[in-house]
């Protein structure tokens, strides 16, 4: 099962645990002694900096896919390290990301350093409402976010045009795991996949929480990966064998037919889906059920355009039953894994904390003129 590390970063003995932790990623990732030393630097700076400029906050560290899906490199990992905060904010989010610029007195190094160092890296910061940065790292031989191979610009080959382009990679996902109460497994995992030009998204929030919830989730996001040419009422027929002998799980699953510009959405039991549409948000239905335990007799697929506009939101129930998108929710970022921790940052804090294992994933098109 796939751990995921909570870092609460209140003092400075919690730098090293982030660092030991990343550490600890990066050889379940497969990183090599160097690539292992940069995701490790990476998490000290963003550790710290959660100390020095928002009084603490804390580090996710999970192993995901990459926020592209390149072609015949489906199954590489990264480490992914998140930091969220209820912090005043940011005001000069560019400075900020300059060498030197500094509001501590110290050498101002901490945020242009992890930017350079990770493969990916993007942040949102708010005034008053806190920041949220996520850094990745992958193996050396890794192609980074924005390096994606397209058929656009390429000349022509044999004294044919280059084929069309390949609009899948315009389709980008991430998202966030936090496990209840600090705990090693989280009963949540999310997961895309890619075939030709479906790329599929899927929540499973295993029953209850703990070890044998992660073990349902899991088997999830593993059935998924021998699903992605099915539609989503298929994904989930195929997920409910997958998933007997386990507790069951709710899931949801969302595919974009890339060429076509159409979204296909169906849902098993209490996983949120919300699409961003025509500049409001709205609700994907699910039906009542468990996969795995109790599958409803029939099931519905939604259809949906989707255009680069758009952004889907798929979340599990450790988020707030009446929570709602802020205004920005929908834009934070050219990366949903910062859209997806900015949406968990909102929809808790210290108040208001989470009330279970909570999953946010998010999959989005990149706008022809964003990198």
């Amino acid at each position: 099962m796939p751990r995921v590390w909570d870092v609460p970063v209140r003092d400075t003995t919690r730098v090293r645990d982030a660092r030991v932790a990343t550490e600890h990623a990066a050889s379940r990732a497969g990183l090599d002694e160097q690539r292992t030393a940069t995701a490790a630097l990476v998490a000290t700076e963003l550790a710290t900096n959660l100390l020095k400029h928002a009084g603490g906050g804390r580090l996710l560290i999970d192993v995901v896919a990459p926020p592209v899906l390149a072609a015949g490199r489906e199954t590489d990992r990264m480490v992914q390290i998140v930091t969220v905060d209820h912090g005043p904010g940011i005001a000069d989010v560019a400075a900020a990301l300059g060498d030197g610029f500094t509001t501590t007195g110290s050498l101002g190094a901490g945020l242009g350093t992890c930017a350079r160092l990770a493969d990916d890296f993007d942040l949102h910061s708010a005034p008053g409402r806190g920041t949220v940065v996520v850094a990745r790292v992958a193996a050396g031989d890794s192609p980074a976010a924005g390096d994606s191979p397209t058929a656009e610009g390429l000349p022509p080959v044999g004294g044919f045009p280059a084929a069309a382009p390949d609009p899948a990679p315009r389709v980008r996902a991430g998202g966030v795991n936090l496990p209840l109460g600090g705990a090693e497994y989280s009963g949540d995992a999310w997961g895309w996949v890619r075939a030709g030009d479906l790329v599929t998204l899927m929540l499973a929030d295993g029953l209850g929480h703990g070890p044998e919830a992660a073990r349902a989730s899991t088997a999830a996001v593993e059935a998924l990966r021998t699903a992605a040419h099915l539609r989503p009422t298929e994904v989930l027929g195929a997920l409910g064998t997958a998933l007997a002998g386990t507790r069951g799980a709710a899931v949801a699953v969302a595919q974009v037919d890339t060429r076509a510009g159409v979204l296909r959405f169906a849902g098993v039991g209490n996983i949120g889906a919300r699409v961003y549409e025509g500049g409001s948000w709205r609700h994907l239905v699910s039906r009542p059920g468990i996969v795995g335990v109790h599958r409803p007799a029939t099931l519905r697929e939604d259809e949906a355009a989707w255009a680069e506009d758009r952004v889907l939101v798929l979340h599990s129930d450790g988020l707030p039953s009446r929570w709602s998108p802020a205004p920005d929710t929908c834009r934070t970022s050219p990366d949903p894994a910062v859209t997806a921790a900015v949406t968990l940052r909102d929809a808790s804090s210290s108040a208001r904390p989470v009330r279970d294992d909570t999953a946010v994933a998010v999959l989005a098109s990149i706008p022809p003129d964003r990198p």
